[in-house]
């Protein structure tokens, strides 16, 4: 199974869509600290390594908005800069995989810029969630690339046949765009339950797709929420989701949305890909399949 969704992956049949395990083993280059990613991991780092209360800890929205209202929404975002921004880390594994492949469109939910990092050098679009922003109706930024800087576009100027990055959570590049409080992502889910979350042109691209779901625990409601709107339109299955040890709660999501459970995860994707690699060398060019 590894093996067949690795090659799906290659030939741009499924859609990755990135959780937090994406970033497994990434640590800052200078400290050796990893890089805080999932829930747990950044609450702590935000409360400059303490737990919050058991409350608090319970998802980072949560966390979020309990400093926002105690500091403002600027100290949310200050810290989301400073980690992600602000420091060099290691590549993840899959990332470095990713960049070979090129996927034609990557969902990614973590607020890093490794995967904006895996298209340098290459045109694309690059799509951030936002919340409480007056002036537009939309919850969506748009940013070209052109191979050396990225630039704000309107949905009609949009280039359709470049690769597409959309990063709902956010990231600091160009220009940091955040969603992190329960506050963003009341306003944010909002929208995108409204259908103002997500540009037209992926509404319609999106149509009987299959995901591949990366490094993504589906235990809380944000994640589920935000998941359930993003693969709307999916195909038949929805797609595959790498868990292991797959809670009951995990197993009964997953159904409900037509996605079937993988009992592995990301290194074992990675290393059934680089096994069939090697068999693919193997097989003379001339080598016919079938009989």
């Amino acid at each position: 199974m590894l093996q067949r969704l690795a090659a799906a992956l290659t030939r741009d049949d499924l859609i990755p869509y990135l959780g937090p395990g994406a970033l497994a083993g990434v640590v800052d280059t200078a400290t050796g600290e990893p890089m805080p990613a999932d829930s747990d991991s950044l609450i702590i780092a935000m409360n400059n390594g303490k737990p919050m209360s058991r409350r608090l800890m319970w998802e980072f929205p949560r966390a979020a908005m309990d400093v926002e209202l105690k500091r403002g929404r600027s100290a949310v975002n200050r810290f989301l800069d400073s980690t992600y921004g602000q420091r060099t880390w290691t590549r993840a594994p899959l990332h470095d995989w990713l960049k070979d492949l090129q996927p034609r469109y990557v969902i990614d939910i973590n607020r890093d810029t490794q995967l904006q990092d895996s298209y340098l050098g290459v045109p694309h679009t690059l799509v951030r969630g936002i919340a409480r922003i007056a002036g537009t109706d939309y919850r969506f930024r748009l940013d070209h690339y052109d191979g050396a800087a990225y630039r704000q576009v309107e949905l009609d100027e949009v280039d359709q046949r470049l690769p597409v990055l959309f990063k709902p959570m956010g990231s600091p590049r160009p220009n940091a765009t955040y969603i992190a409080s329960d506050a963003d992502f009341v306003d944010y889910l909002t929208e995108l339950m409204g259908g103002f979350g997500i540009p037209a042109f992926l509404k319609t691209y999106r149509q009987d797709r299959q995901y591949l779901f990366l490094g993504l625990r589906l235990l809380r409601d944000t994640e589920r929420m935000v998941m359930s709107d993003l693969i709307y339109g999916a195909g038949t299955p929805a797609g595959w989701a790498l868990i292991p040890d797959p809670t009951d709660k995990e197993r009964r999501f997953c159904e409900s949305k037509g996605v079937e459970v993988v009992e592995a995860d990301i290194p074992d994707l990675l290393a059934a890909a680089s096994q069939g690699d090697t068999v693919a060398e193997l097989i003379p060019a001339t080598h016919e399949v079938g009989c």
